[in-house]
């Protein structure tokens, strides 16, 4: 199963996963006054990301695949201003 964490279940397809995950990362970003709002009540300044995969021991992140399919283990990063 692909997660996208903050831990969202996205199914067991990689690219249906990526896609999702992309949707759902857009979706944040595409209404800045949601993310302003964690800022503003939480004071929280980032926000973190990874699409991860269950049966993969290391925390990887398949958002983070170079030219040759090999994902990183760093986290995606939004800064959020208040």
């Amino acid at each position: 199963m692909y997660r996208l964490h903050i831990d969202i279940p996205l199914g067991e397809d990689e690219e249906k996963a990526t896609y999702k995950a992309n949707l759902l990362v857009q979706e944040f970003v595409g209404h800045p006054n949601n993310l302003n709002g964690l800022n503003e009540k939480y004071d929280v300044e980032q926000l973190n990301y990874r699409l991860g995969y269950d049966d993969d021991r290391q925390k990887s992140n398949y958002l983070d695949k170079n030219e040759n399919g090999h994902v990183s283990n760093k986290k995606t990063r939004i800064s959020i201003s208040g």
